[in-house]
């Protein structure tokens, strides 16, 4: 027997016992100098012993040593002596299983019956236990689909405690003897496995529970237990059958993916034990397979599981039928490679949108990983023909070196039917992306607005990151700002978007601590929301969270106050008919003006006019939609870093400079993100270009415009109709209703407005009816003029500086 395993079983309590020296206090007599006073002390739960007079210390086996003086051989013989009564019987596993060493007096086929008991006793008690509930319901697990338990420390207390019991969980190792003794019974107590964490099985290819695996709920950082020489695979040994293999890194991730009835029921699944956790049981498990076709690794995004995922893959290629070699191919190029190529076993990842696949599935619906196995990156490859390289390669070092192909550019220069069977990272990666990305936008069925759809675009795609951006959509009744907002939200991945026609007063505070974590709010009528629900919207955009004073019941029922948290990093778009009434407190929000034009209102019309005659295809208005959702997918978060950004100014002359200025900086981040395929990496950072900055200016003009208008933009839009029709005559508000095709209520509204502002004069009186006349003429059309020459002079600059 190993000394270690003889340290791990031998308590010092037994040793005490065997040579009748009972501490007090945990003090002993030393043994090895005269002691009058009581110096020895005994730590029973660590197996030690010091002596604080003469300096001795040590472990079982040296306390042998120095009380019977004798040497360390004999010790350790002294010490196997002890442990004869509890000496482990041969046991023979006829399953084939790793037999579990840490069994002695009860065989394989009694363990596994007692770990069944005593896992029905821990699936009942995770019913019982808020705490547990809790943290599986944090955790997106459901134990009604799950074989979940939660060792609350108590299955070997009250009337459950047996003399078999305590015998077959100290066997099995549920139970430890620590030599322990009870403050509160003074009856003998033992250290239990895996206390206070939930539980889950491991099993044998004769699918009895041979092993168990506990997460604590209690530590931040989620400690580990294994019973000591863990065998068992979870969540079970996979078919013999089985043709396609998810291997996670952790077994909350395999659990997580055993709730998709789609990924269960098309795939097996088995966990390894972390990153180092490919054991040679799995090992066995996996080369048994043998109608295996792929491997796919659904690993943590961090280094270590990034690393894993690559000694892994070299590993198993080493074991099973494969002729692959090193190369990356992306899903959609190696779907006609792989009739050719000659392979057994092909090995895939799976690229996450956050650490883990439980962190994953907590934040999205279950659909999206339907679609991130359906974007898996191959690994291997055993032909030097033509693929596309949609990453880097993550096994560097092989036999044949990592292939791409240069872009067709001019296959690309139409978008009908192109985009539908279209790898969404090579439309990611074209030249001109945010022109044809525009032209597919207007496919989905957004028609004008060619400025403003793009910017609700690039808004609403900031969810991803840290600091998101809000649109607030402007425009008189009827103009169909509503249905604009609804339509870019349709581009969105669907399970991240969350849709209100209206919030009350306290329903935002009733969210979960991270339910409005990377989500898109949709807002119909903001001018609906009560000053309370406005007030926390306010503080949600502004801060990303809020906190509130509740109370709540707890156990006995008596009433505790308890801080309740919500946190909300969301991007949002909300429609409004008062656009000032929130630009000044709703901080990183923009205003974007409804085109209210004649010309607009012809393009939706001639729109509707071919869709009621059938002449709009609604199967390819929707498979644009889910092409651009794909897109979206594909992004990837990023810092970025612009090193332009001291050497482009705003005009003096606009509204709020330096909140104009920051979102601004803000746009030309996102258009950076949305070419990331294309831009240089920097120490981890993004680098913007300066084609980056011209979008950003572009697609921001009207909205900088807006900024340095005294007037709105419905407003706007109103006053130049009506300096366009009657420029110095006077008319009245019917004659304004004619030219404008306002109605009663807005169009009063509007002239009073401008009566306010000292654009219009009101004439005349009451009872006799207003006329008006302009008062003021202003030349917006120069101050557009001016603000673009401004900004060319400025880019003109950075591109001379730039050679």
């Amino acid at each position: 027997m190993e000394i270690s395993a003889i340290k791990e079983r031998l308590s010092l309590s037994a040793v005490l016992q065997h040579y009748h020296l009972e501490p007090k206090n945990k003090m002993l007599h030393c043994f090895m100098h005269e002691d009058k006073t009581a110096s020895l002390q005994v730590n029973l739960e660590k197996n030690f012993y010091k002596c604080h007079s003469c300096g001795k210390t040590g472990d079982v086996i040296q306390f042998i040593e120095d009380y019977e003086k004798i040497s360390k051989h004999e010790a350790i013989k002294k010490a196997k002596s002890f442990l004869i009564p509890h000496e482990k019987l041969t046991v023979t596993d006829p399953s084939g299983t790793a037999k579990p060493v840490g069994q002695t007096l009860i065989s394989v086929e009694k363990s596994a019956l007692f770990l069944e008991n005593t896992f029905g006793y821990f699936r009942k008690a995770l019913y019982c236990s808020p705490p547990a509930k809790e943290y599986t319901g944090k955790r997106n697990l459901d134990n009604s689909i799950l074989e979940i338990g939660y060792n609350s420390g108590q299955f070997h207390h009250g009337e459950k405690k047996t003399e078999e019991l305590i015998n077959n969980a100290l066997e099995t190792g549920l139970l430890l003897d620590k030599g322990l003794i009870s403050h509160r019974t003074k009856e003998k107590a033992y250290q239990v496995f895996a206390n206070k964490c939930i539980i889950f099985p491991l099993k044998d290819r004769g699918n009895r529970i041979v092993s168990l695996y506990g997460r604590s709920i209690l530590e931040k950082g989620g400690k580990h237990f294994y019973l000591k020489n863990r065998s068992g695979i979870y969540p079970n040994y996979p078919n013999p059958e089985t043709k396609k293999l998810i291997l996670t890194e952790a077994i909350i991730d395999a659990a997580s993916l055993l709730q998709i009835k789609s990924i269960a029921g098309n795939y097996s699944i088995v966990a390894c034990f972390g990153t180092n956790g490919l054991n040679e049981e799995i090992l066995q498990a996996i080369k048994e397979l043998t109608e295996l076709e792929e491997i796919i690794f659904c690993f943590d995004q961090d280094k270590a599981g990034k690393e894993a995922v690559k000694r892994y893959a070299e590993l198993l290629k080493d074991h099973l039928p494969s002729k692959q070699n090193g190369l990356f191919l992306g899903k959609e190029a190696v779907k006609d490679h792989l009739q050719t190529a000659s392979l057994t076993v092909r090995f895939s990842f799976v690229e996450l949108p956050c650490n883990d696949v439980n962190e994953t599935l907590q934040l999205h619906n279950e659909e999206i990983f339907t679609e991130l196995l359906d974007r898996r990156i191959f690994i291997f490859s055993d032909e030097n023909g033509s693929g596309v390289a949609d990453h880097p390669p993550l096994i560097k070092g092989s036999s044949s070196s990592f292939l791409s192909v240069k872009q067709d550019e001019s296959k690309h220069t139409g978008l009908k039917h192109q985009f539908v069977n279209d790898n969404p990272v090579d439309f990611l990666s074209r030249n001109d992306l945010l022109k044809n990305l525009n032209r597919l936008i207007e496919k989905a069925g957004i028609i004008g607005e060619e400025q403003s759809r793009l910017l609700l675009f690039l808004i609403t795609i900031s969810y991803l990151n840290k600091s998101p951006l809000h649109g607030i959509v402007q425009g008189s009744s009827g103009s169909g700002k509503t249905h604009i907002i609804s339509r870019i939200a349709d581009l969105m991945p669907q399970e991240d978007v969350l849709r209100f026609t209206r919030i009350t007063e306290s329903s935002l505070y009733n969210w979960g601590e991270f339910d409005l974590f990377q989500k898109i709010i949709i807002i119909e009528d903001l001018d609906g929301l009560k000053e309370d629900a406005l007030y926390a919207l306010r503080e949600l955009i502004s801060n990303q969270i809020l906190s509130s004073l509740t109370s709540i019941k707890d156990k006995k029922g008596n009433n505790k106050s308890t801080n309740k948290i919500v946190k909300g990093q969301f991007s949002s778009l909300s429609a409004t008919t008062k656009g000032e009434l929130y630009e000044d407190n709703m901080n990183r929000s923009f205003i974007i003006a409804i085109n209210e034009s004649e010309e607009q209102t012809e393009k939706i019309i001639n729109y509707q006019n071919r869709r009621n005659a059938g002449e709009v295809d609604k199967s390819e208005e929707q498979k644009a939609i889910n092409f651009i959702q794909k897109l979206v997918r594909n992004l990837k978060h990023y810092e970025v870093i612009n090193p332009f950004a001291t050497q482009i100014q705003l005009p003096n002359n606009v509204k709020n400079k330096r909140r104009l200025n920051e979102m601004f900086q803000s746009i030309i981040k996102q258009i950076t993100l949305i070419h990331q395929f294309q831009r240089e990496v920097r120490n981890g950072f993004l680098v913007t270009e300066i084609e980056d900055i011209e979008n950003a200016v572009e697609i921001l003009f009207e909205s900088i415009i807006l900024k340095i208008d005294e007037l709105d933009g419905s407003l706007r839009q109103f006053f130049e109709k009506l300096k366009k029709a009657f420029k110095e005559e006077s008319f009245t508000r019917f004659d304004a209703m004619e030219v404008t095709g306002f109605k009663k209520t807005q169009l009063q509204f509007y002239l009073n407005e401008l009566v306010r502002l000292e654009y219009l004069k009101q004439i005349g009186f009451a009872n006799k009816g207003f006329k008006y006349k302009i008062s003021y003429s202003d030349n917006i059309q120069k101050v557009r003029k001016d603000l673009k020459e401004a900004f060319n002079r400025q880019l003109e600059e950075l591109k001379k500086n730039k050679k």
